[in-house]
């Protein structure tokens, strides 16, 4: 039985959560060691090396002055915040924790698509996205000094992710993936190349490190590639939910690697955030069923 667009879509946007939760890990077993600028350049540079060749073997590249068109410009410079202030964050808390607050994204994502896209939202789903807010709170938790700076950061990179997501849904189907991809991986290096000096200046980098951030950047291009191909196949309210599945990758590679273990609040809120989401689903499945049932209903006899 062939696959539907949606199925398609659903497995790219798993894949793309493997990817990226994978990469995140190999990331913050070297934040220590290097500042986000540097990390985002060496990475970025590895990646825009790897899909530079890929895109070139297989005919994908244009014109350069793609990247001016302002859909591309703002796909590029929401995903570049979104890489500088999550790495920043991994650097300062568990990364379960910052997974968990990533949780959220679905339902920003559902709320962008029904503000700039104007696909219909009912009051049900609203409900569930405030909901979703409140277990992002439970999440934070923010004490009487407020939310603390890595809280903050992965709220902002929730934020950028969203308008990443949105953005790909307006660009052009006929630029191929790849070479979205390659003109992201090289505005991400360039980018990391100038916060260097801002963050503390270049480090040295050991061979492990070097290591860490090359398998990194591998993983990035399947996330990057993966997650266009997504947003580019299926629906977005139907896509999006399956962004849940980087958690369950983030915590057993915190749990392994780095002898993290979520805490009963953050397990809540990650609870109530993956429940508002996968509720907004279903509504929207629902939705979609309606009409056809209206359609297919039998008619009395006139």
């Amino acid at each position: 039985m062939p696959r539907s667009r949606n199925t398609e879509g659903a497995i790219y946007m798993s894949m793309a959560m493997a990817g990226f939760s994978a990469s995140d890990a190999l990331s913050k077993s070297v934040v220590a060691h290097m500042n986000a600028g540097e990390i985002m350049f060496l990475r970025g540079l590895f990646t825009s090396l790897l899909v530079y060749l890929i895109a070139r073997q297989m005919g994908a590249l244009r014109s350069w002055r793609t990247m001016l068109k302002p859909i591309i410009l703002l796909r590029i410079i929401c995903e570049m915040l979104s890489a500088v202030t999550y790495i920043t964050a991994l650097g300062m808390m568990p990364i379960a924790n910052a997974s968990a607050i990533l949780q959220s994204l679905p339902l920003v994502v559902t709320f962008g698509a029904a503000l700039f896209f104007r696909e219909p939202v009912g009051w049900r789903r609203w409900s569930a996205i405030l909901v979703g807010l409140v277990g992002v709170m439970i999440i934070i938790r923010p004490g009487p000094e407020g939310f603390t700076a890595a809280a903050l950061l992965c709220v902002a990179a929730v934020l950028t992710t969203a308008g990443r997501d949105l953005a790909t849904r307006s660009i052009d189907p006929e630029i191929p993936s790849l070479m979205i991809t390659v003109i992201t991986a090289t505005s991400i290096s360039f980018f990391g190349a100038l916060l260097i000096p801002v963050l503390g200046g270049w480090q040295p980098v050991s061979t492990t490190s070097l290591g860490h951030l090359l398998l990194a950047s591998v993983l990035v291009l399947v996330g990057y590639q993966s997650v266009i191909l997504a947003m580019r196949t299926g629906e977005i309210s139907f896509v999006a939910p399956f962004r849940y599945t980087s958690l369950i990758f983030s915590s057993l590679l915190g749990f392994f690697f780095f002898a993290e273990v979520p805490d009963g609040w953050t397990l809540a809120g990650a609870a109530i955030v993956i429940a508002s989401g996968l509720y907004t689903f279903y509504r929207e499945a629902k939705r979609r069923v309606s009409p056809i049932a209206q359609e297919s209903a039998p008619r009395a006899p006139v």
